[in-house]
């Protein structure tokens, strides 16, 4: 078997990407939760950049890790500098890990254009720097930054600042392909024709700018490369780094003959690409290859009826080989196999008359705007009205909502509920930041003696859309409702000609499946 390195740099390199601010309580989060994946190398920062990454280093000492080394970040000696005088290669060192990464320049215009020295001097910081290093006892990664481009224009140059970072005891050369723009046949070439002239431990590191950063990794490691560097969930800079996650199922599950992480860890792929979009605080992307949620969610009805049949007739993998799941979904354009799907999940398969009535009734809804694509939590409670089983927790009585907005003021938005929990009448009010949020108080405040489980539940998101947009401000609207609790997350959807209407039955829908997974009904807890 032969080891790929996994190197991990979703706290310096991810952290550069437009939206991504982590805490240094973020970072060490992150590195426990990479430690636990079993990534091998985790990038942590430039100790010299800002005070975060410095108090990193010192705090990250503190954890007990029991796989991953931590990596200190930084480049070559500034140019007429000794490299014993560099400050920021004395930061890297008083860093005290046991692995430095260092970048140096391969493509010749950024030594003559960029840095302003000559090609020889370049080399000499390159090697200095890296001989420096190692003499302190340190385990030096050698990032080749624009190597790619740089092999291109000046290839005999290329080769002679990884051969300069070789010879001064460099572990690793990483070929960078820092402005994303190479193809594979190129990254493969290259890498080839460093492998054979330098027969030293080659690394890849690829940015998505042309969308191919996972085929380029995938070919350098088929040229030879044994480490990988990218990010969880491919953030970063522009359009982002090579998304690890597609990175290690690719070559643990596609490629014989390698082994990545640590036994047992790729189950949690999905588990930590999700840990970090929350850390992040990022929208997860749902039509992300192996952990997204909709990596595994079919809805044609031909599909259904083939994975019913034969998973892999229309899965390349396994979901839960990657910590993911399937996933019907159910539409106007379902057919019978995908109701069937569904009811099987919730105890009711073998009905073909529910089978028909569900899906008259999803057609004929979606004809009025509806969609359950995002809401499955909804689509169960329709299910279970269709087959009489829907027990509802509470009466609506009335509900109104006033907006008011002095002249000179900003607007204040008040919410009255009146409804019936068993044969108690609850009559409550809320102030709020708009029509929902004083709804969603109201509710809260009449249901929450009755349901203490809703005091956990969140609303994480709120989406509106206009449905017949001819008809204006009569236009019918679809709100969909996302919420979760400690354990779940699921969606609910309302639709009407007055959003806060169309509002108040998505939410009650949302509150209406929390109270029944709490009182723990089996064909419920599993709603994502």
């Amino acid at each position: 078997m032969t080891r790929i390195a996994v190197y991990d740099t979703t706290l310096r390199d991810g952290s550069q990407g437009e939206g991504v601010n982590f805490s240094l309580e973020d970072k060490l989060l992150i590195t426990r939760r990479l430690d636990d994946l079993g990534v091998d190398y985790i990038e942590g920062g430039y100790p010299l950049s800002n005070p975060k990454d410095a108090r990193y280093f010192r705090e990250v000492a503190g954890l007990s890790l029991k796989h991953a080394r931590v990596v200190a970040f930084g480049m070559t000696r500034r140019r007429g500098t000794a490299a014993e005088r560099d400050a920021g290669l004395r930061a890297l060192l008083d860093a005290e890990t046991a692995v430095v990464t260092l970048v140096g320049k391969t493509w010749d215009l950024h030594v003559t254009d960029v840095l302003g020295v000559t090609l020889d001097e370049n080399l000499e910081m390159i090697a200095e720097s890296i001989g420096l290093l190692v003499r302190e006892g340190r385990e030096v990664v050698y990032d080749a930054e624009h190597f790619f481009d740089g092999f291109r224009s000046n290839p005999e140059y290329a080769v002679r600042t990884l051969r300069a970072a070789r010879d001064a005891g460099a572990s690793w050369l990483v070929l960078c392909d820092t402005n994303g723009g190479s193809l594979p046949g190129q990254v493969a070439e290259a890498v080839q024709v460093i492998r054979d002239r330098l027969g030293c431990p080659i690394g890849i590191h690829t940015h998505n700018d042309g969308d191919l950063a996972v085929a380029n990794t995938l070919a350098a490691v088929e040229r030879g490369a044994t480490q990988v560097q990218g990010t969880i969930n491919g953030i970063g800079e522009r359009c982002g780094n090579v998304d690890l996650c597609s990175v290690i199922a690719n070559l643990a599950l596609k490629y014989p003959g390698y082994e990545l992480l640590v036994p047992g860890s790729l189950e949690h792929l999905t588990e930590a690409s999700r840990y970090v979009y929350e850390v992040a605080n990022m929208n997860f992307r749902p039509n992300q290859p192996f952990v997204g949620s909709s990596a595994f969610a079919h809805k044609g009805g031909m599909h259904v009826h083939g994975i019913r049949k034969i998973a892999q007739s229309y899965e390349h993998i396994d979901p839960a080989r990657v910590g993911n799941e399937r996933k019907i979904l159910v539409s106007e354009l379902s057919g019978r196999s995908n109701i069937a799907e569904k009811l099987a999940e919730y105890g009711l398969d073998g009905d073909e008359a529910l089978q028909a009535r569900i899906l008259d009734r999803i057609q004929d809804l979606e004809n009025e705007g509806y969609q359950f694509e995002a809401a499955e939590a909804s689509f169960v409670l329709l299910v279970e009205r269709l087959a009489g089983r829907f027990r509802p927790s509470f009466e609506l009585l009335g509900y109104r909502v006033r907006v008011e907005r002095s002249a000179d003021g900003a607007p204040t938005t008040e919410a009255t509920v009146k409804l019936r929990v068993g044969d108690i009448v609850e009559h409550t009010v809320s102030e709020g930041d708009g029509p929902v949020n004083a709804l969603d108080g109201a509710l809260r405040k009449a249901l929450e003696r009755h349901y203490p489980g809703l005091r956990e539940m969140v609303l994480t998101d709120y989406k509106v859309r206009v449905i017949n947009e001819r008809a204006g401000t009569a236009a019918r609207v679809r709100v969909v409702i996302e919420s979760k609790d400690a354990n779940d997350l699921w969606g609910t959807v309302g639709v009407s000609e007055n959003i806060i209407d169309a509002s108040w039955l998505a939410l009650v829908d949302a509150i209406e499946h929390k109270i029944a997974k709490d009182a723990r009904t089996p064909r419920l807890a599993s709603v994502r």
